[in-house]
């Protein structure tokens, strides 16, 4: 996400928060596994659920823009770290039809966000499962509480689905935590002439009857925050990186003229694969769309292809944007926060990846953006690693002071071996969930280099220190 169209993305529901804190000395206790609602996360203790892995998540849908109803079938295959005579999954919203484990018949109960599937016969310890769920309705979105949407967001011609942090589950059912990745394939009918984008590659398509059907799969592991749908009149393009990547952009027809900034996004990428390491997925893209809500003012790394809208106020498209989402391929879809609180292991890369951009291509130094930060009162309300509120995980010290982390990290190593822990870090955590305290360690390991001090004052330290 972009911290030029900053809002308060996670404070969802009430139900969600909790706001349980670690201390800023050191890195937050880690989430729980029963097989219970929640898996303790310090910002969100009721987020995602505990009990199994998801390995696999197969998502067959049909939605109609005129009714605006969703019918969906979700196939849920998973891992069971314990025995499960019950387990949960988030869904908001829709209406629950019929459930099943492993094919036979199971009983469900919904209370709130949270629906509880009790098998005919529980799953046993370490014992691979499928839990197939019917479900149909209008999705909604969450409110968080500066009036912003996530969710499934509507279009004059249909609709687009922002999850982060919690509003996937308002369009499927899920472990939703960003601890717990898994691949994906989804399936989505909707009226003919309209277009079905989703994550990962386009692997079939069909029309009958009035209707187009598109197949998307995702073989890497994504969070359930990074997933996406869109839905409307796009005008496609289909190109490739000069290193031979795919790329798959769709642009809302009525905006085309303004996606100019697209164009670069495939130097940006190969500028971006030289600095962090190969490219983590095995395609790219951008999905631009015109939504109705104008709370929707921000763009979000949705896993191969960032989505970008367009409001009434105008787009969330531009250079530096386009930058910032994309560095997040590496940082935050491959390497994935392990828990909300870990969010600066997102947006402190993915905006000191701008400041490396600018600073590279004939802009201002990284040092000038670090000295601007440093003055700006904003950057010290709280420790980048110690956020303390769900309100506080998208302002500016996660964003601006994350990156200044960065900065230092560099300034105490130096270039050289600086920019191998960037690429190293990329390749050694791929696909996986990391957080703070992982990689304060493997700084200090793969540098040689004492960062305790660094580290304590930059990261979880209150209060602004002398100017350095």
């Amino acid at each position: 996400m972009h911290h030029r169209l900053l809002r308060t993305t996670l404070c969802g529901l009430l139900l969600l928060t909790g706001c349980a804190t670690g201390s800023p000395s050191g890195p937050p206790p880690p989430p729980v596994a029963d097989s219970t609602s929640g898996v303790g996360d310090p910002l969100f203790p009721l987020a995602g659920n505990g009990g199994y892995d998801v390995s696999h998540y197969g998502l067959d849908l049909a939605y109609d823009p005129a009714t605006r109803l969703l019918r969906g079938t979700a196939r849920v295959t998973a891992r069971a770290a314990r025995a499960l005579p019950a387990f949960n999954l988030d869904l908001s919203g829709l209406k629950v039809g019929r459930v099943t484990v492993d094919g036979a018949g199971a009983a469900s109960s919904r209370a709130g966000t949270e629906l509880t599937v009790r098998p005919a016969r529980a799953v046993t310890a370490g014992a691979v499962f499928t839990t197939v769920v019917e479900y149909s309705g209008v999705p909604g979105t969450i409110e968080d509480a500066d009036g912003s949407h996530e969710g499934w967001i509507r279009t004059d011609d249909g609709a687009v689905a922002l999850g982060e942090p919690v509003g996937s589950m308002t369009w499927f059912p899920g472990n939703n935590h960003p601890s717990d990745k898994a691949a994906y394939d989804i399936a989505v009918t909707v009226p003919e002439g309209l277009t079905a984008v989703s994550n990962g590659e386009l692997t079939g398509t069909r029309t009958a009857g009035g209707r187009s059907t598109f197949q998307w799969h995702s073989a890497e592991p994504m969070a359930s925050y990074l997933a996406t749908v869109a839905i409307g009149k796009f005008r496609v393009t289909r190109s490739t990186t000069p290193s031979g990547l795919p790329v798959y952009v769709a642009v809302d027809a009525r905006e085309a003229a303004d996606a100019g900034e697209l164009r670069d996004l495939p130097r940006i990428l190969e500028w971006e694969s030289g600095l962090f390491g190969p490219y983590p997925f095995s395609s790219t893209g951008a999905i631009v769309d015109r939504v109705d809500d104008d709370t929707v003012g921000y763009a979000l790394e949705t896993q191969t292809k960032p989505v970008f809208p367009v409001d009434r106020k105008g787009t969330t498209l531009d250079g530096p944007t386009l930058v910032h989402e994309l560095a997040h391929q590496w940082f935050g879809d491959s390497v994935t926060p392990r828990t909300w609180q870990d969010m600066w292991l997102n947006e402190g890369f993915a905006t000191y990846a701008e400041w490396l951009w600018d600073e590279q291509h004939g802009g201002d130094s990284a040092q000038k953006h670090f000295d601007a930060t440093f003055q700006d009162d904003a950057s010290w309300a709280f420790p980048p690693a110690d956020p303390g509120t769900p309100q506080n995980v998208s302002e500016a010290p996660v964003y601006g002071r994350g990156a200044m982390v960065l900065h230092k990290v560099r300034q105490a190593v130096g270039d050289a071996r600086f920019f191998a822990l960037l690429r190293g870090w990329a390749a050694e955590h791929r696909g996986g969930s990391v957080d703070s305290a992982r990689f304060t360690a493997w700084c200090e390991q793969r540098s040689g280099v004492d960062l305790s001090g660094l580290f304590a004052v930059w990261l979880y330290g209150d209060g602004r220190p002398p100017a350095p």
